[in-house]
């Protein structure tokens, strides 16, 4: 591959004796300039686009999101198909998917702050529609050639997850309803038990549990707590409370519900503010932690200073408030974080010509000076209100930007690979694949800090959907339709047959320990995942350099 590049202008021996440390920076250089150009410009132009095209989120995100993450990846493929006709571009696509799988999970878990609960449909979704692209692929690649219809059958592939994803509501739903049947088959009785249990307790504790031993029964029971517990009621109240039950169609339902919440909401907040002469933070706190331990707020002087009847409001409201309460606290720690991650960016790309504050922030602008006076001056900033309508130049130019910093990526890692006699699919399948997933990481570890677990899980496994399909798909289907029709992509190394397999593997393996792991996301998965990513590595590159049987022929030399 080293000949299809550029001559360097350094010699072998040169590299040897230490200007190897060179390409290195610059290829870290390029992974940085990559980042910047996705996550600035790219992913806000592909964002304008989809407003403009009216798509869902869902399309939207299975198709332009998922393209704006993996731009680098998909050029890398382009590159190794059309430039460097090797196997760096499988061997990144390869290895960055277990990274994405594996390693993303791990960070996740490990550095989340807090247990994040999944969902097992998103999980399965993605999951299930991935093994099988992975499946296809390793059927393709066996005989070591993929031919023009199988680039094309990826390609399909990648159309049907879009429709899928298209519908993904209605599939959920009828994916709910058929769990939801068997799981109130197989809990009916234990409910009915619970309920007898605590047939003594406080409205709201009774819900709690309910809610805690079966997720999806504290919203069908309503009807049923409001007959066990009648209160007294004002005449506007009970009409909420019967216009609430069975006996209404949902829409009824759902707009007296959201009413009733914002009548409590607002009768708690005013009893809080007023009678107690305290703001709402500072007791709101104590009154979210009472309610989680399940007793209900019990303290004598509020009882005193509030009544009976304002403590039975509140422990009516109890379920609704202490999902307010952790609500309003994750958007202070939202815009927390988004304050941090202001002072971090500097509100998006930095300017050339705009000095920031603090050491640091000098630091980082004069890093990414050269960066940010190219990119100021050839992509214009879609973010910004002026520049809002010239969201295609944008799209095109970063285009054009992610193509030149992935070749000189490429480029670099090609010239590392050869002097220390690293074969191309190893440095695709560790350096590269790290390189290019590393924005991919940050993003998901943010999103399941603020608690959003199935939003990073699904980033990381829906991104490799697309990685496989039209990361490989879309090259191989121009080479072998448009630039030479009926010719066949040849794969030099076998090894990457055993890495695939092994990819299929990092997907069960996953899936398996989250369902083991009850659906939670923890420090304990993480490092599980962490550790098997450790283990990957080291069995495909021992793999490549010939260790367990002859899959690669020696690098090359020049003499």
């Amino acid at each position: 591959a080293l000949h299809e590049f550029p001559n360097d202008i350094f010699t072998n021996e040169d590299r040897r004796h230490g200007a190897v440390v060179l390409h290195v920076l610059c290829a870290v250089y390029m992974f940085y300039a990559l980042a910047i150009v996705c996550d600035d410009f790219f992913v806000p132009s592909l964002e304008k686009i989809c407003e403009r095209l009216h798509l869902s989120e869902d399309v939207a995100g299975a198709t332009f999101m998922a393209a704006g993450s993996s731009a680098p990846e998909l050029f890398t493929s382009v590159i190794g198909v059309f430039i460097t006709k090797g196997d760096v571009g499988v061997g990144t696509i390869v290895g960055s998917a277990v990274f994405n799988i594996l390693c993303i999970i791990g960070v996740c878990g490990l550095f989340a702050g807090q247990v994040v609960a999944l969902s097992s449909w998103s999980l399965l979704r993605d999951s299930i529609y991935y093994t099988l692209s992975v499946v296809a692929l390793i059927v393709f690649i066996y005989d070591e050639k993929v031919s023009w219809w199988e680039s094309l059958v990826l390609v399909l592939m990648y159309v049907i997850y879009i429709v899928i994803m298209k519908y993904n509501s209605t599939i959920h739903h009828c994916f709910e309803r058929k769990t939801k049947n068997t799981a109130n088959m197989v809990n009916g009785l234990a409910n009915s038990t619970e309920m007898d249990d605590n047939s003594n307790c406080d409205a709201t504790v009774v819900l709690l549990k309910k809610g805690n031993f079966h997720r999806k029964a504290s919203v069908i029971m309503v009807d049923e707590l409001l007959s066990a517990y009648p209160h007294q009621l004002s005449f506007s109240e009970a009409g909420l409370r019967i216009m609430i039950t069975s006996h209404f169609p949902p829409k009824t339902r759902l707009s007296m519900a959201s009413r009733m919440l914002i009548n409590e909401r607002q009768r708690l907040i005013n009893s809080r503010t007023y009678t107690n002469g305290e703001s709402e933070v500072a007791i709101k706190i104590p009154i979210k932690h009472v309610v989680e331990n399940g007793t209900g707020p019990s303290n004598s002087a509020e009882r005193g200073v509030n009544g009976t009847r304002r403590d039975e409001d509140m422990a009516e409201a109890g379920n609704e408030t202490e999902n307010e309460n952790e609500d309003n606290e994750n958007n202070e720690n939202d815009e927390e974080e988004e304050e941090d991650d202001d002072d971090d960016d500097h509100e998006g790309p930095y300017t050339p010509f705009d000095l920031p504050t603090g050491k640091i922030e000098i630091l980082k602008w004069l890093f990414t000076w050269p960066l940010s006076f190219v990119l100021y001056f050839t992509v214009p900033n879609c973010n910004k209100p002026h520049l809002e309508k010239w969201f295609m130049v944008t799209f095109a130019s970063s285009t054009l930007w992610i193509a030149a910093f992935s070749y000189m990526m490429v480029w670099m890692v090609t010239i590392i690979g050869y002097t220390l006699g690293i074969p191309d699919v190893i440095m695709g399948i560790t350096f590269l694949a790290a390189g290019t997933s590393v924005p991919d990481c940050m993003a998901s570890l943010i999103v399941a800090r603020q608690g959003m677990g199935d939003m990073a899980v699904s980033n990381s496994i829906g991104s490799n959907v697309f990685d496989i399909l039209i990361g490989l798909g879309l090259p191989w289907a121009l080479q072998t339709l448009a630039v030479n029709y009926g010719s066949y992509i040849r794969l030099n190394s076998r090894g990457l047959i055993y890495s695939v397999g092994l990819l299929l593997a990092s997907v069960f393996v996953t899936v398996f320990g989250v369902h083991m792991n009850k659906w939670k996301l923890d420090k304990k998965l993480g490092c599980v995942c962490l550790s098997l990513y450790g283990i990957f590595l080291c069995f495909s590159i021992m793999t490549e350099f010939n260790v367990f049987t002859f899959v690669n022929l020696p690098m090359c030399r020049d003499h």
